[in-house]
């Protein structure tokens, strides 16, 4: 860290000085040691970059290392577990767009398109430039008494003590200058996240962490104490998450300061373990009811739920639920086991979870069918960083999206993957002051706004080059997948789509009539097939 650099070269002057009192030649040391002093001065004063603020001098190896990247392993292509290309140096796209530098690339198309699991929208030829704003998405009209007007683009849920309050700071005044709004993740609303004043979105997740008993148990006093606060604009009832579902949440002990355990309402010296499923209600209607509550309790505010799609035969019956006793959520964000985050177990980050793009279609499928989901708007989250990455999305079912990763992008994490250590070199996702302090909050506030605006404007321009005029008119044909190194199909092929009304009642489509006979809208869980 910088103190240590500072430290180190004080004693070098020290050595050297006494030297030179004894052998004047040594006086030439300080040619070398004099620039490299104001150097790491230079670096430490300047707000830009974390990496050199905390770690003045030697930081400059960290870039010139990115420069020549390209040359020693030219571009770095892995996939995701949904078998779609993903770009490392996607990474750099959104640093580019968070300072608004340089977006163009050299050399074309730097992935092999006959790949099978590349996807692309197809352009036409009457394209329309991209004009006019972004549309906005009201969530819970007709039902709720503040209903909110969100974003196409969103942050994504992580909570502080996960994150810096530096990174809550910049990323909720991003939010407050781009209008769009913050996830608080399960980690409970902070002062970190009311200062600067950005829309939230308060998730609740089963540790009930800021409306919790002593003993765990949900508060519902302490609750609508914290959720009627203005800045909070939505709740959000957490059933699972895409990088561990069915795991709960983890915060290592040697993260949580005083702070965070008086605002989570945990102990200090301990591991701080989300339980894996809600102890406040049982089955899908117990849920509703709870979501119903909640929606009350925050002065008529939307209250939805976020999951991620486990077995079909569990959302089938909580759809069955909803129709039976006519209480549904405001709104259901769909994460994908692509999902990320800072600690999770490897078999749970690789092998548990359904995908997003299969998650969200079974879950806008599974509304149609139940004839619910005019009454339900579906945000996408996982994985999500492109202007494509969101017209895909919207394609084939969401309303709106939420991204995390994008936004850590923004705030400069270089993904030394590092968070679950208390050791983030750039201030993102660490509780040590030393080291937070390298995040400069004013200057990451604008570029996590700017990533923002410029993602949604590649957007606008995505559906310009394909003559669609609004979101509202992409159509899962519009997304192309290679299946092969010889056969590409549209979404609308891939996937199979439902008509409003199709699983009220006998004869089911397809999978759905075994998925139905297993669904229950008393418990979750595999119900016995009839």
């Amino acid at each position: 860290m910088a103190h240590v650099f500072f430290a180190a070269l004080a004693a070098g002057f020290l050595a050297v000085g006494g030297l030179a009192l004894l052998w004047p030649p040594a006086l030439w040391s300080l040619v070398f040691l004099v620039p490299l002093f104001l150097l790491g001065l230079r670096d430490y004063l300047q707000e830009g970059r974390a990496v050199l603020r905390n770690f003045p001098v030697i930081g400059h190896f960290r870039y010139l290392l990115e420069m020549i990247r390209p040359e020693i392993n030219q571009y770095f292509i892995e996939s995701n577990t949904d078998g779609t290309p993903f770009d490392r140096n996607l990474r750099s796209l959104a640093y580019s767009r968070a300072k608004r530098e340089l977006q163009t690339m050299p050399f074309g198309t730097q992935i092999d398109v006959y790949k099978p699991g590349y996807e692309w929208i197809n352009h036409s030829l009457a394209a329309r430039p991209a004009v006019g704003e972004p549309p906005r998405i009201t969530i819970g009209e007709g039902r709720c008494a503040q209903p909110y007007s969100a974003s196409l683009l969103n942050v994504s849920a992580m909570s502080f003590g996960a994150l810096s309050g530096a990174a809550i700071r910049a990323l909720n005044g991003g939010a407050k200058g781009g209008c769009f709004f913050h996830n608080t993740g399960e980690g409970s609303v902070s002062p970190h996240h009311l200062e600067p004043g950005g829309d939230l979105v308060w998730q609740v997740g089963t540790g009930y962490f800021g409306c919790r008993e002593k003993d765990g148990r949900f508060s519902r006093e302490r609750f609508a104490d914290r959720a009627n606060h203005e800045n909070v604009k939505m709740i959000e009832l957490k059933l699972s998450q895409g990088a561990k579902p069915g795991h709960g949440g983890i915060l290592p002990a040697a993260k949580i300061t005083p702070e965070i355990a008086e605002i989570r309402g945990v102990p200090l010296d301990q591991d701080v373990i989300s339980p894996p499923a809600h102890s406040a209600f049982e089955g899908p209607r117990g849920m509703l009811e709870l979501l119903a509550e909640l929606r009350e309790l925050s002065g008529g505010k939307p209250a939805g739920i976020k999951l991620c799609l486990g077995g079909p035969e569990e959302f089938l019956g909580l759809c069955r639920a909803m129709r039976e006793t006519g209480l549904v959520p405001d709104f259901i964000t769909v994460d994908g086991g692509e999902g990320g985050t800072g600690a999770a177990p490897l078999e749970f980050s690789d092998s548990v979870g359904t995908p997003l793009t299969d998650g969200l279609i079974l879950v806008h499928n599974a509304l149609v069918g139940f004839d619910l989901r005019r009454e339900v708007k579906v945000i996408a989250a996982g994985k999500i960083l492109t202007g494509f990455h969101m017209a895909a999305r919207l394609a084939i079912g969401a309303d709106l999206c939420s991204a995390a990763r994008a936004f850590m992008f923004a705030l400069g994490c270089i993904q030394a993957r590092r968070c679950n250590a208390n050791v983030c070199p750039v201030g993102v996702a660490t509780q040590d002051a030393g080291l937070e302090r390298g995040l400069v909050v004013e200057d990451k506030a604008q570029r996590v706004q700017e990533f923002h605006e410029e993602t949604l404007d590649a957007l606008l321009e995505i559906l310009g080059a394909a003559g669609i005029e609004h979101p509202d008119d992409l159509r899962p044909w519009h997304v192309n997948r290679r299946v092969s190194y010889t056969e590409v199909k549209g979404y609308d092929r891939i996937y199979q789509y439902l008509e409003p009304g199709d699983l009220l009642e006998p004869p089911y489509p397809g999978r759905y009539a075994e998925w139905i006979e297993r669904a229950s809208s008393e418990r979750f869980g595999y119900a016995p097939t009839v």
